[in-house]
């Protein structure tokens, strides 16, 4: 059974993933009346909150937007960076929502960057702990399954728990984009819904990753459970 749910959220993570890819060719289409690029959105974005010791820089790849607190940089891909559109002023300032929780200290970002390296060590060693359990080596031959299990489900947590902390970052930053977007008139009130529309589908996203992780994290649960018996 837990097996179907985790092949269903891989087949949810594919069908959002791409809805999105969709969602953002469509509004990519319709520009903005004022004829601004996401690089410019992005621009007077943070001029409107204060925030002067951030970069916008153009990164390759398509829908490779972020923000990157440890250099303050606001990275957009190509499509964003120099179209005028919809979609390019809605992902623009979404990633310039991520810089205004920085300068503002929002604690749930705050957080997200804290656990960043432990993430990343998590992800590796699972890696490693998969590999020898594969082998029938390695860990189970040094300390056997149910240790092994219990080390899985303590670096499949530390996962689960990032893509927890996620989601409140993500809606946020693209609450303060939506508002953003609206009072100062960047979007109109034929084109607002556009954007409103591209960002739930992002949000998207990381709602089914999260989910799926907290499914696999419960699985791993319930063999080590399985196991003790």
């Amino acid at each position: 059974m837990i097996w179907l749910i985790i092949i269903f959220f891989m087949i949810a993570g594919g069908i959002v993933s791409n809805r999105l890819k969709n969602k953002f060719k469509k509004y990519s289409a319709i520009p903005l009346t004022n004829g601004m690029t996401g690089k410019e959105v992005a621009e007077k974005m943070l001029h409107d909150h204060g925030i002067t010791d951030v970069k916008i820089v153009s990164v390759a790849g398509r829908l490779t937007d972020h923000y990157n607190p440890q250099d303050k940089t606001v990275n957009l891909s190509p499509d964003v960076y120099n179209t005028n559109s919809v979609a390019a002023a809605a992902i623009a300032a979404h990633e310039c929502g991520h810089a205004v929780q920085h300068a503002t200290a929002y604690a749930w970002l705050q957080m997200r960057s804290a656990m960043v390296p432990a993430v990343a060590f998590s992800s590796k060693m699972l890696n490693f702990i998969f590999i020898m359990m594969f082998l029938g080596a390695g860990v189970l031959g040094w300390f056997g399954i149910n240790t092994a299990l219990l080390a899985v489900i303590v670096f499949q947590g530390a996962i689960t728990i990032f893509t927890m902390v996620t989601l409140p970052v993500e809606f946020d930053a693209s609450n303060r984009a939506l508002i953003w977007l609206k009072q100062s008139n960047i979007t109109s009130e034929h084109n607002h819904p556009m954007a409103q529309d591209a960002l739930k589908w992002a949000a998207g996203t990381y709602m089914v990753a999260a989910l799926a992780s907290l499914t696999q994290l419960a699985y791993y649960v319930m063999l080590f459970l399985g196991n003790r018996d």
